[in-house]
This record gives structure tokens, C-alpha cells and sequence, in this order.
């Protein structure tokens, strides 16, 4: 087994289909496969199942493409260190963030980071939590924010927020008096709103809300993407449940154009947990990564640049 045999396979498994690797790669069908076929060799099993529909890993060959991809990827980290300053800690971190959650962090994480570590590229990735535990599992993500403790086999995570749910309509509204500051569910129910899809966890948890109070929400539009979603709103549509970071979705000086009402007779909040790679394949670039994603949460909220949220995390040494 060499390391040119593992970059073959994660092509293969990444394109679903032997054809579309070679091509990526630049080599002939003939010699792929056969490079796969010692690999298989080499492991003594089966490793990719072919069918008309494609090609896909069995479950040792799940097993191996996700330490391919830390592989791999320890391997571009290992170049771009040797390549830099001694002293510099350098190499490649791939984050995944929720569209709410990048609002907030996403530009001023990368801010900081290319400011106090630029021999680290950090590589930002935003996704619906699903998505995001996908890659994960599948080795594409070093770090990533998802709203459960327990969405990424073999991984770490501990909880950083508690972030409270609120009901988004423009400032512009009449759906609402504007002298009106908080809202019930029974209120938000008469409301046309436009939410997520049922596969989205923030969806469920509205949903379980009014089930409690035998009451059914049926919104106007199901939109998955934050930006179409809130531009909806902007035209007039309706109104959403989301968490208070949503309004920077077109940047913070546009954000005093929502009002964000809390909902008073019920406790609609959920927890966002960092999850980290295990700490034998976390690098050092990526644990400054972490702690600083960290430390920049934390700094937001005690700062009061975050709101609707309590920080729930690890101490943060002043």
C-alpha cells in the first residue's frame, strides 16, 4: 500500500464512479482499477462495491476512506509545514459552520486567524447540520459546530452555547404591532411563516413545540437557505423562528432592519456543541483553530456583540 494507491481510492469513493476518478486524475481506467485491485489485495477484502448506479465503499472500505482522507490530509499539512518557517505553525484546518452560526463568527474568525497564525489556510465550509456531520464522518472536516453531542462517531465534543429562538420579521412588519415585544406560540401560529424543511433539527424542534400544545404549524414556504429565507421575509412573505444571529445573514450594519420578539410561554432553545476530531488526529494548527473559535464565541457574548445566547463553554482565561 502507498499513499498514491489511497489518493486513487478516496477519488473513486469521492466521484462515485471509476470513469469520473480517471479523469480527475488524469490515468487510465485500466490502471486505476488495477491499483485498486491491489489495494484490495493488500487489505484482503473488498473494499468498493460496483453496480450501474456507481461505485460505493463497503464497510471496510468506509473504514479506510475515512483514515485516507486524515491521511491525506496529514500528509499536505506535513509539506506545507516543512515548507514554512520553523518557528510557524502552519497547515491547512477545514471548519464547518451552520449558516446561523457563520453569520456571527464566520468573517471574524477568519480575520483572526489570517491575522495571528498566516502560515495556518483555514478552510471555512457552511452546511445544514446534517451535511456538516456527513463530512465529518467522512474525514472532510477537522472542526465543526453542530446542535447535538452525539453526531460524530469517534469524536469529541463539548457544549459552547445555549441559544434561544426567536420569531424574525422585518422591522417594516405590520404581521405584529410594532409597539409588541414578545410573542406566544399561540400567536406565532396565526403568523404565515416560512421555515426550514422537516429534515432540518431547528424545524423538528418547532414542531415538537406545538405538538406539546396540540397545535399545528403549517408554514407558507419551507426554504433550507438562510439568505433566500430571510430575503423572503424582506418582501413581505411572512415571518421565521431562528435564533438571534440570523438577522447578520446580509452583514451587521444591516441588522436593525429585523426585530427579534422572544417567545414568552415556552423555553425554545437549543445547544450548539464544537466537535473536534479525536486529539491523536487533531493537529496543532487545527487545536489553535478550536481554541480560538472559542475564545472568539466566549468574547462575543461577554461582550454583548452576541445576543440571545448564554455562553455555556469551557473557561476562557482573560
Amino acid at each position: 500500500m502507498d499513499v498514491k494507491q489511497l489518493k486513487y481510492f478516496v477519488a473513486i469513493v469521492d466521484c462515485e464512479s471509476f470513469s469520473q476518478a480517471s479523469r480527475e486524475l488524469n490515468i487510465a481506467q485500466p490502471a486505476l482499477s488495477q491499483q485498486i485491485s491491489r489495494l484490495e489485495y493488500d487489505i484482503g477484502a473488498p473494499l468498493l462495491l460496483r453496480s450501474s448506479r456507481g461505485v460505493t465503499p463497503t464497510s471496510k472500505g468506509q473504514t479506510l476512506y475515512r483514515y485516507a482522507k486524515f491521511i491525506l490530509r496529514q500528509i499536505d499539512q506535513a509539506l506545507a509545514a516543512a515548507r514554512g518557517v520553523a518557528t510557524e505553525i502552519t497547515g491547512r484546518v477545514t471548519i464547518g459552520l451552520p449558516p446561523s452560526t457563520i453569520c456571527q463568527v464566520g468573517e471574524p474568525m477568519v480575520e483572526r486567524i489570517r491575522s495571528q497564525y498566516p502560515g495556518i489556510m483555514l478552510n471555512v465550509i457552511e452546511g445544514l447540520s446534517g451535511h456538516l456531520r456527513s463530512q465529518a464522518a467522512s474525514g472532510d472536516l477537522d472542526i465543526t459546530v453542530l446542535f447535538s453531542g452525539e453526531s460524530v462517531p469517534g469524536w469529541s465534543s463539548v457544549q459552547i452555547l445555549r441559544e434561544e429562538l426567536f420569531l424574525v420579521l422585518p422591522a417594516t412588519s405590520d404581521l405584529l404591532p410594532a409597539t409588541q415585544s414578545q410573542v406566544t406560540l399561540a400567536d406565532i401560529a396565526d403568523i404565515p411563516l416560512i421555515l426550514p424543511s422537516g429534515s432540518h433539527g431547528l424545524r423538528r424542534r418547532i414542531d415538537l413545540e406545538y405538538e406539546r400544545i396540540d397545535r399545528r404549524v403549517t408554514p407558507v414556504a419551507e426554504i433550507d437557505s438562510l439568505p433566500v429565507l430571510m430575503r423572503c421575509l424582506l418582501r413581505g412573505m411572512g415571518a421565521t423562528i431562528k435564533p438571534r444571529a440570523a438577522i447578520n445573514v446580509f452583514g451587521e450594519p444591516e441588522s436593525a432592519q429585523w426585530r427579534c420578539l422572544p417567545i414568552s410561554d415556552v423555553s425554545l432553545t437549543r445547544i450548539n456543541y464544537l466537535h473536534t476530531a479525536p486529539t491523536d488526529e487533531l493537529s496543532e494548527a487545527s487545536s489553535l483553530v478550536r481554541d480560538e473559535l472559542i475564545r472568539l464565541v466566549h468574547e462575543q457574548v461577554s461582550e454583548g456583540r452576541w445576543l440571545g445566547v448564554e455562553y455555556i463553554g469551557p473557561p476562557v482565561a482573560p
